[in-house]
């Protein structure tokens, strides 16, 4: 591995609204489930993968991954989760100094997201690292030092702080871009006109 050890957080917590309060993560694309598919990108790129889930445990028993609930209450957001993943790292894998946060709704993710990640965090001389494709920022597919855990709880808890860009204004951040040509790698799916294009996608570009 050709950069740090690295944890990946996949965010599974949200309520999925749009998707009418179903687990958008267990969606198939492709044949296999955006949670699967997740999964199958992410692991090869990481020292471990954690799901962080406000939901019953065994609802995840199939991925066999440990599942980490937030600390901060009333769903705070995916700051929280990443919180989350960051205590469990800590307290789980202290030799590793790195995590690397993904949602679960994303079927695409890039094979070199983690080492783009740590590579733009280098070259920038940041303290983290984030995605960017097309026109867009992605804040919550970022890297993140384990040791920011302590800051960030601060921010939850004592200053109310709940989107991501908005704590993670406060340091240098590098930024990796991707093409977002054919195919945006962080297209993510809330809503059933979004998993059918997903599935559109899978269908049309098969070394996805």
């Amino acid at each position: 591995m050709a950069h740090p050890q690295t944890l990946g957080i996949v965010l599974a917590g949200g309520l999925a609204r749009r998707m009418g309060g179903g687990d958008k993560a267990r969606i198939r694309v492709g044949g296999m489930t955006i949670l699967e598919r997740v999964l199958a990108r992410l692991r090869p790129q990481c020292s471990g993968l954690i799901l962080s889930a406000n939901a019953d445990p065994a609802r995840y028993a199939d991925t066999g991954l440990p599942v980490v609930v937030d600390s901060v209450p009333d769903y705070a957001g995916p700051l929280a989760g990443i919180l989350a993943g960051l205590d469990w790292a800590a307290n789980h894998t202290p030799e590793i100094e790195w995590a690397v946060s993904v949602p679960s709704d994303c079927p695409f993710l890039p094979r070199n997201l983690v080492a783009r990640l740590h590579q733009a965090r280098v070259e920038a001389r940041a303290r983290l690292a984030c995605a960017h494709s097309g026109e867009w920022r992605h804040p919550v597919i970022a890297l993140w030092p384990v040791i920011l855990r302590e800051n960030l709880h601060r921010a939850l808890t004592d200053e109310g702080v709940r989107k991501v860009d908005q704590f993670t204004a406060r340091y240098a951040v590098g930024v990796a871009t991707w093409s977002a040509v054919p195919v945006d790698p962080f297209f993510n799916v809330n809503t059933p006109d979004q998993a059918a294009t997903a599935e559109r996608i899978a269908a049309e570009n098969p070394e996805i």
